[in-house]
Order: structure tokens, then C-alpha cells, then sequence
């Protein structure tokens, strides 16, 4: 009897030996896979706070910038999730007057050319006084060197104007943007024109877009007895463009983002055809990325698009708000997310993804 126990002792011994030793193999490995993961994702959004977020991607580093209101920020990063962390530089600041000293809306950062430029919009502390200027930098890196202001990028007719964005097609250089058709507030159009150079407009702009959907068309605001502004606006603003194949897709902000059913709206145009015709453009008759509540995902709107760093993955960022109600303000955080692309050569947005949901990093991204 005592053999018998003596022997189930040193059994049992010797299974926790083995258990203890299987533990220290297996427990590296699954740290390692633990961290991988961890490293391979992240989650939105990307920043806690970044109005009409804008991201450009060269040699290696996102550049990121979004609206501050009152200076030009931007912010250079290896990956996505480093965005949090990321280098970034006051790159300008505006006078204490003058026509380009308050309000600072929505900048993008190019590289054309040979050298950087920055795109906003601005005005001398009343909206109606809204309008785009250039800024231009030689240093191959724009964190450093020196931003000097090109000056007003406007048309022949020098209306109300902001978020300028500019692309390149066959050679050519065009600037898109939304405006009043008029001097008075009431109706944001999309307007596009193409260019001398990268901070001058050459020839009449062309309206290419007005709100026509009941979803482009909501609007309300308390009327303002001090400054004019109406009661009703109708906006398509905000518009970028995104490329595939002898595609162009033209994606736009419509309705006002003070209300939650602000959305992102789609124009279509071969590449090939006359982009300063507006029959050119065709406009997608419901809206392509609108507010998902159980994703907590409000008046998602101003987006931009990139590139993963292999090539091989588009990508769309944009910004929402948290909650219902929070309007044009801080709340807006930027959230990113992989397009998919239909058989029709479409792209396909799907819907705004949750808050906190992991998402594998864009293909290629350093670690």
C-alpha cells in the first residue's frame, strides 16, 4: 500500500512538472501572438477630436491634418495608430487681421510638383467673407523649411468659397470647392475649374453639383438678425475625389453638419470625358456613408481617402460624432476604414464601423 502511494505521488509529480513545463513553452508564443495582434490592429477613432480630417502619404509617413480654427497643424506618422503619437508642428499661424486671420477651415497638405502646398479656407471674422488660400513650402520635409502664402485661390467671380481640394488628371491640374452662386448664403454648390499653376485658377469655375435630394436638403437653423444668414441652408460641400481605373468618384458632404443627417453623396465621371461639363457628372440618388446610431456614428461627413503603403488597399477617412445633437463642433473625431469595390467598379463604403471595433492596419505599414 505504501508502494502504491509512493508511486501516485511521483505521478503526480511529475505531471505538474510537465504541466509547468508546457506552460513555460506555450506561454511565450502566446504572448508573442497576444502582441502581434495587438500590433497588427487598432480600433477608432483615430484621434478623440479632428473636424474635416485630411491625410496624405508619401515616402514612407502619413501626413495628417485637420480643422483647428486657429492655426495650420500637421502631424507626420509611420502608421494609423501612431497618428495619436505622432510628430506634429504648428506649420502657420494667422495675422491678428486681415482676410485670412480667423475661422481657419479645413486644410490638406499636397505634394506637387516638386513641392508642398497647403489648401484652407478662411475669412475676417464674418462668413460671408469666407474665401480659399495657398501656401507653399520647398523642404522635402514640411514639418520644417519655411510656409509662404501664395495667396486667394478664387475664380474670376471672387465668391464665398472653402474646402478646396485639388487633383491631377492627364496632365492637367484642377481645383474642386463649395460655393455660393451668388453674394448671400442659401445653397452650397460643388464647383470645380481647372489651373495655372498650383495656387491660381485658370478660367470661369463650373457648378457641377446643387442639393436636389430630400437627404441633401435638411437644414434648419435659428435665422441670425445680426449677420443675415438664413433659416434654411442646403449644402453639398466638403468634395474629394477618389480614383480607379477610367473611373472618377467625386465624394461630397450634403446637408448641414450642424444636423445629424449630414452624409456623404457621390458624383460619377469617366475619366476620359469633359470634367467641366456637368452632364459629365452623374449623381448617386442615395447617400453612400450616412449616421449609423448603434455604432455610435452621427453626421459622418468631410472625408478624404489614401492609399495603404503597399498599394494595394483604398482607404476612406472621415469624421462623426459620438453622440445625436453634438452639431459642427469638437466632438467630431476621425474614424478610418477600408472601401471595397464592387464588380461594377463602384466603390463600396458599407457602413460606418462601431467605435472600439479592431481593424487590421492598412497593408504594408511599417511596424
Amino acid at each position: 500500500m505504501i508502494a502504491r502511494r509512493t508511486n501516485i505521488r511521483r505521478a503526480v509529480s511529475l505531471l505538474r512538472s510537465a504541466v509547468v513545463g508546457l506552460v513555460v513553452l506555450v506561454w511565450p508564443d502566446s504572448l508573442a501572438l497576444s502582441q502581434s495582434s495587438t500590433r497588427d490592429t487598432f480600433t477608432n477613432p483615430v484621434l478623440d477630436s479632428g473636424p474635416d480630417p485630411w491625410v496624405f502619404f508619401k515616402d514612407g509617413y502619413y501626413y495628417y491634418m485637420n480643422s483647428t480654427g486657429r492655426n495650420l497643424t500637421v502631424r507626420k506618422a509611420r502608421s494609423v495608430p501612431d497618428l495619436r503619437n505622432a510628430e506634429r508642428k504648428v506649420v502657420w499661424r494667422p495675422p491678428a487681421s486681415g482676410p485670412y486671420s480667423r475661422d481657419i477651415w479645413a486644410p490638406e497638405i499636397h505634394f506637387i510638383e516638386g513641392k508642398w502646398y497647403i489648401y484652407f479656407a478662411a475669412d475676417e471674422g464674418s462668413n460671408p467673407t469666407h474665401r480659399m488660400w495657398v501656401l507653399e513650402n520647398t523642404s522635402p520635409d514640411p514639418l520644417q523649411g519655411e510656409w509662404v502664402m501664395k495667396g486667394k485661390l478664387a475664380d474670376a467671380t471672387d465668391r464665398w468659397a472653402i474646402d478646396a481640394s485639388v487633383f491631377e488628371l492627364r496632365g492637367r491640374l484642377y481645383t474642386i470647392w463649395s460655393g455660393w452662386e451668388y453674394e448671400t448664403n442659401g445653397v452650397q454648390s460643388i464647383y470645380i475649374a481647372t489651373m495655372k499653376n498650383p495656387w491660381t485658377i485658370e478660367g470661369p469655375r463650373v457648378r457641377i453639383s446643387s442639393p436636389l435630394h430630400p437627404w441633401e436638403r435638411i437644414g434648419e437653423l435659428t435665422p441670425n438678425a445680426a449677420t443675415g444668414d438664413p433659416a434654411h441652408v442646403d449644402v453639398n460641400e466638403g468634395p474629394q475625389i477618389l480614383k480607379r481605373g477610367d473611373k472618377l468618384f467625386l465624394i461630397y458632404s450634403a446637408s448641414g453638419c450642424w444636423t445629424d443627417s449630414y452624409c456623404l453623396g457621390m458624383l460619377t465621371a469617366d475619366a476620359s470625358s469633359s470634367l467641366r461639363d456637368p452632364a459629365s457628372w452623374k449623381k448617386s440618388p442615395q447617400p453612400v456613408l450616412s449616421s449609423r446610431p448603434e455604432a455610435k456614428v452621427f453626421a459622418p461627413g468631410h472625408c478624404s481617402f489614401f492609399k495603404s503603403p503597399d498599394g494595394k488597399e483604398d482607404w476612406i477617412l472621415f469624421h462623426a460624432n459620438p453622440e445625436p445633437g453634438q452639431g459642427c463642433g469638437r466632438f467630431r473625431s476621425p474614424r478610418t476604414q477600408r472601401i471595397s469595390w464592387r464588380a461594377d467598379g463602384t466603390p463600396d463604403f458599407g457602413q460606418p464601423i462601431p467605435l472600439g471595433t479592431p481593424l487590421r492596419r492598412p497593408s504594408g505599414e511599417a511596424r
